[in-house]
């Protein structure tokens, strides 16, 4: 049987759009994939020691969001959702953002940073929580990712 893997690309940093990326890799990893996670343009937020711990949740925009865009705009909105998430999630018993990166880490999980959005947005390695492996370029992505299921979260 063939070894399986899958890529992942998290481009966006928000709390409810980092948790899709985190899951789909720790079940992987909890099934014996390969999986690595590719984290550009705002999904650098997930990885960004200095914001890891504050993601937020946009309301505006979002189709599903059960309150009004008028409502969903409004200051303090965006952290108050991510308050009330960060709760459902602890009542689930769901790790936080930096502990779900440790998780993948210890599991086997690669983390990379995208070199070009880590340039636009003048961030440097030195910025990175401690787990991610490396900042590679889109060629670099692909040539890791050879044979592997690519899913963009």
């Amino acid at each position: 049987m063939e070894d399986r893997k899958v890529a992942i690309i998290c481009s966006k940093g928000g709390l409810d759009e980092a948790y899709p990326a985190f899951i789909l890799a720790n079940a992987a990893r909890m099934s014996g994939i390969d999986a690595m996670v590719f984290f550009t343009f705002y999904g650098l937020d997930v990885i960004n020691e200095s914001k890891v711990d504050k993601l937020g949740v946009n309301m505006v925009g979002n189709a599903a969001a059960p309150i009004p865009p008028m409502v969903a705009g409004l200051p303090g909105m965006k952290s108050m959702a991510a308050k009330m998430m960060g709760k459902k999630m602890a009542d689930l018993e769901l790790p936080g953002p930096r502990e779900f990166l440790e998780m993948l880490d210890e599991a086997g999980a690669e983390l990379y940073a995208c070199e070009l959005a880590m340039e636009m947005f003048d961030l440097k390695e030195s910025d990175l929580v401690p787990q991610v492996q490396g900042v590679i370029t889109a060629g670099d992505f692909y040539e890791k990712s050879q044979g592997a299921q690519i899913i963009f979260t």
